[in-house]
């Protein structure tokens, strides 16, 4: 079997899928690895770093045409695409829920679209798979260097003969994988940190992280499916975020993170929450992207500031940013779904297991994943295709 490593080429992606400390790994498994040249040079791994593991660096259509896997992190371009061919299998984060037109290209094609983004994030034996997970750590933690670096004041309590600082009120939405990393860290550099998310069973992790939990009045239990937040009623919503105008305007940083799979961030900081907080505050906007943001004022991938004085950051891909470190923990969840279909040296999928269930999007020519499926059917009014 030939697995081959694609260079990424979306602008600002510097990450790449495989790290070459993987291959002993895989090839132990009885797989080949392909490198296109070049593709781990921005994340600090050069082509010698993956000759001297083990695997062969080629050109472009070498490496398409070569290889029966194609590992990557981002979906492939147009350009890309020409060079995959019949039976191939293209595993990243293919996003089939927010594009699943891009999807039944895959199965006209006859691609075998398998994505990191679908693995069952409540599912224990997936963890070390969860792709969406490890990437959010490493952005939950970028997230509180890039605020700490625009903010103008110390984060920690600071006593010095010129006076005394005070500490950094931070409140941090959304208490998921990036928010609990966001927590952690504004503690460490000692913020004063408060939370909030509209699931209850966030309340004990993100104290026992040493954050202040906000609980609101208007009590509101927004837990959903599969370990994410529902979409809230127009009521709740409203409720909320009367309340939460006046805490985020007491703030120095807020940092959101707060999203729903497939669908637009609910808006948690306004613009009126904005006007009342004080000039040189910051946020962070982690949900930032073409569907919109946390933040009614966010620009994706821009920094906004405001006529009072605050700074909205809007990130596109911080994992990027910090390219070696989220590659090496990216590299172990491919692998880990990689070697989760092989069988005595062959790739073998079985859609009663769940994992496989849930990832494998395109096989046999065939859009075969529920959730995409679903979104691929025709909307019908009156019995009657519209």
């Amino acid at each position: 079997m030939k697995v081959g490593v694609a260079k990424e080429i979306a602008p600002g992606e510097r990450r790449v899928a495989l790290v070459p400390e993987a291959i002993d790994k895989l090839r132990a498994a009885g797989i080949s690895v392909f490198v296109e040249r070049g593709a781990g040079a921005e994340a600090a791994f050069p082509d010698d770093a993956y000759v001297a593991a083990g695997a062969q660096v080629v050109a472009t259509p070498t490496l398409y045409s070569n290889c029966d896997i194609i590992l990557r992190i981002n979906p492939p371009s147009p350009d890309e695409m020409a060079h995959t061919h019949t039976g191939q299998v293209i595993i990243g984060m293919l996003a089939p829920l927010l594009d699943p037109a891009a999807m039944a290209e895959f199965a006209r094609q006859n691609l075998t679209a398998v994505s990191l983004d679908a693995i069952p994030r409540t599912l224990s034996r997936a963890q070390g798979m969860d792709a969406l997970s490890s990437q959010a750590n490493v952005a939950g933690y970028k997230a509180v260097i890039l605020a700490a670096d625009a903010f103008g004041r110390y984060f920690p309590l600071l006593t010095t003969p010129a006076g005394t600082a005070k500490p950094a009120n931070v409140l941090v939405l959304g208490v998921g994988v990036a928010g609990l990393q966001a927590i952690a860290t504004a503690r460490r550099l000692g913020a004063q940190v408060k939370a909030y998310d509209v699931r209850r069973e966030t309340k004990e992790q993100a104290e026992s992280l040493g954050a202040q939990f906000v609980t609101l009045k208007a009590a509101i239990d927004g837990t959903g499916t599969g370990g994410y937040a529902r979409t809230l009623t127009a009521e709740e919503q409203a409720a909320q975020q009367a309340e939460l105008n006046d805490i985020i305007g007491n703030q120095d940083v807020v940092i959101t993170t707060a999203q729903v799979p497939g669908r637009r961030p609910p808006v948690l900081v306004t613009a009126e929450a904005v006007e009342r907080m004080r000039a040189g505050s910051v946020i962070v906007d982690m949900a930032a992207s073409e569907l919109g943001g946390n933040c009614e004022l966010s620009r994706p991938g821009k920094v906004v500031a405001t006529s009072n004085g605050i700074q909205i950051h809007a990130p596109l891909n911080l994992p990027a940013s910090m390219p070696t470190g989220s590659s090496m923990f990216y590299s172990r969840n491919i692998s880990n779904l990689l070697l989760n279909f092989v069988k005595d040296g062959e790739l073998q999928f079985d859609f009663d297991e769940e994992v496989t269930a849930a990832t494998v999007i395109t096989y046999g020519g065939q859009v075969v994943q529920e959730a995409t499926k679903k979104l691929l059917q025709p909307v019908t009014r009156g019995g009657a295709q519209a």
